[in-house]
């Protein structure tokens, strides 16, 4: 484990944290702390923290040269203990197979090398019986494996492994959100009697909740839509509605963390407080999808996630849900984990905040270990056009939350809009601008202290309408219409020096309005993408626009035909076969009040009969 000494001489010495952080293989949280910690034990000041830029503080600069010191003493003393040991420049050879050597090793040779950084490791990948014979042959010095194979003489139990499907995304399983035995003991039989493929994929849509895309023949009208969607077998079930876990309380939850050796966007513990939304906004494809509400106990939750912040080491955790200030026992949860990451440092967030749910309450708990940024997503500039999509959200909400946030000593606000939206008209788009400058004016009213300043920042994305949404017979608007509308909201903010004005890129959203709409033929676009270089194309700099405008080209398709077309109410849809429970008529009426700017209440406040309560088991409810 290195030590706060040599942390402090790495910050030094890379000129900042971040770069210490990287170097040393920590995240920048647990630098700053033991920095921190030094300062306390000395019980002076070491490092000034500028804005661009560390220096080192008079004290800092008469103290580096003795911590150097103790950092070399540190290292020839580990260097010297390794010796005794016959650990420095060893090679270790480990026998191993892949979910050991991707999951279980790489922290412990992290943790290992970190006390011998002269040891080394060299690991041969195989199966069972392979490991067991290197290790007695002496080609391995020590080897994994599990004690259902054949087992060397000497051996210790380490670890017990909870057996999970793992399935790609285009599997019939993976939409569902339960893999049952079922599946997994039909598998078992055609393999044990030889089935071919078809028979098994023929047998497995049987099974409830299992779609089979090649058991369903597609027809199309001379106009390029959809003409009908007709399973290839009479046994072959016409719609395949999701299977959804009934009790949340009862679903696995991963506390054993998977802890990667890079850095990833979500670096941290991701506890699910429940899975479903109750509000019902008319764009949300995962508000629909994840229907009906069901939730975990806050007792449970508490468990989980101290459990996973033990196991991983991870110094922040995020409480996830699509609306995670809806969750009935946030308070009560909260305050159980606060208590616990308080007294350890560690960071609790909850991104996924509802304005209208803010409170002095909440804001005081979030902020008792470390105060982040606040996330609010109005969608809409004005009334009606949040009215008109369902957000369910009133502008004296939003600005009463804001008020609270800023009275509270926070001072940075991101705000979360589409352009693009059904009925949006130009006095929408610059409601955002007035909506912005309005959260400003909170501030300079609420804020006690107007020296620190304010960040606000406006984000936009270009609506893209999605399948099994009130919105999926939409048009997308047009890329020329959709820069119009940035370039008239960015004229707007031009001359507001707090506010900054970011937008999504045109070419990603246009691909996502293609796909996300598209039907079967577009899977020749994808291959072909790919066999001529998309293959990070989620990574801006890796992405080719012309690369995908080709393969549309070469597959004889025309990506407006998808993005920027209006659907006939009664056209059919590609995704037309698996159902996620709610009815399309359903989707439709809500698509006729948007056009009428009239609200849908929340599911705990009125059943709208969308179909998802008949997916719960007899006698329960959504929520």
């Amino acid at each position: 484990m290195t030590s706060k000494y040599e942390i402090f001489c790495t910050v030094v010495e890379c000129g900042g944290f971040t770069e210490a952080a990287r170097q040393l293989n920590y995240s920048q949280s647990a630098v700053s702390q033991a920095v921190r910690t030094l300062e306390q034990e000395l019980g002076v000041r070491l490092i000034s923290r500028e804005r661009h830029r560390l220096t080192l503080t008079k004290d800092g600069k008469t103290y580096l040269p003795y911590i150097r010191e103790i950092t070399a003493a540190e290292r020839r003393l580990e260097q010297k203990q390794a010796e005794m040991r016959n650990l420095d420049n060893c090679v270790i050879r480990l026998g191993t197979f892949t979910s050991v050597s991707q999951t279980y090793l790489p922290q412990r040779i992290r943790v290992f090398n970190g006390r011998y950084p002269g040891a080394r490791f060299s690991m041969y990948q195989g199966g069972y019986d392979d490991i067991a014979q290197w290790v007695d042959t002496g080609e391995a010095d020590l080897g994994f494996i599990s004690l259902d194979a054949i087992t060397p003489a000497n051996y210790k139990m380490l670890y017990r492994d909870r057996m999970v499907a793992v399935l790609p995304l285009e599997h019939p399983l993976a939409g569902a959100e339960e893999v049952t035995l079922e599946y997994i003991r039909l598998f078992r039989q055609a393999r044990d009697e030889g089935w071919d493929k078809p028979r098994f994929l023929r047998e497995a849509s049987h099974i409830p909740g299992i779609y089979v895309p090649s058991l369903y023949d597609v027809t199309y009208h001379e106009d390029g839509t959809v003409a009908a969607v007709t399973p290839r077998f009479d046994d072959v079930p016409a719609v395949v509605t999701k299977r959804i876990i009934q009790d949340m309380d009862k679903a696995y939850f991963p506390v054993k963390t998977i802890i990667p050796s890079t850095e990833i966007v979500h670096d941290r513990v991701m506890l699910e407080l429940f899975r479903g939304c109750i509000r019902g906004c008319r764009f949300c494809q995962a508000g629909y999808a994840y229907r009906p509400v069901r939730s975990r106990s806050p007792e449970l939750l508490a468990q989980y996630g101290k459990q996973s912040l033990e196991d991983s080491g991870y110094r922040e955790m995020t409480l996830s849900s699509l609306s995670s200030t809806d969750y009935p026992c946030l308070m009560e949860l909260c305050d159980d984990l606060l208590d616990y990451c308080q007294a350890r440092d560690i960071g609790l967030s909850l991104p996924s905040l509802r304005a209208d749910t803010f409170s002095m309450g909440l804001m005081e708990r979030l902020q008792r270990v470390r105060k982040g940024g606040l996330t609010f997503a109005p969608e809409a500039g004005t009334q009606r056009l949040r009215d008109a999509i369902n957000k369910n959200l009133r502008e004296e909400d939003l600005m009463q939350s804001v008020r609270t946030a800023f009275a509270g000593g926070w001072s940075g606000v991101k705000l979360y809009f589409m352009l693009g939206l059904p009925t949006e008209t130009d006095e929408d788009v610059l409601g955002i601008a007035d909506l912005a400058r309005k959260v400003y004016f909170a501030w300079r009213e609420c804020t006690p202290n107007r020296a620190r300043g304010v960040r606000i920042t406006v984000s936009t994305s270009w609506f893209v309408p999605k399948p099994h949404t009130a919105f999926q017979w939409e048009a997308q608007i047009t890329r020329e219409e959709y820069q119009r509308r940035v370039d008239l909201l960015r004229d707007a903010l031009r001359h507001d020096r707090s506010i900054t004005y970011n937008w999504h890129d045109i070419q990603t959203s246009y691909l996502e309005a293609v796909f996300s709409r598209g039907d079967r033929r577009l899977a020749d676009v994808l291959e072909h993408a790919w066999r001529h270089g998309a293959k990070l194309d989620s990574w801006s700099e890796y992405f080719d626009p012309q690369r995908w405008s080709d393969a549309l080209a070469a597959c004889g398709l025309n990506g407006d035909f998808y993005a920027h077309r209006e659907r006939a109410k009664d056209e059919v849809f590609p995704w037309e076969v698996p159902s996620v429970g709610v009815s399309r008529g359903f989707l439709w009426r809500e698509r006729e009040l948007c056009y009428q700017s009239v609200t849908t209440p929340d599911c705990r406040t009125r059943c709208s009969a969308c179909g998802a309560n008949k997916l719960l088991e007899r006698g329960r409810t959504c929520g």
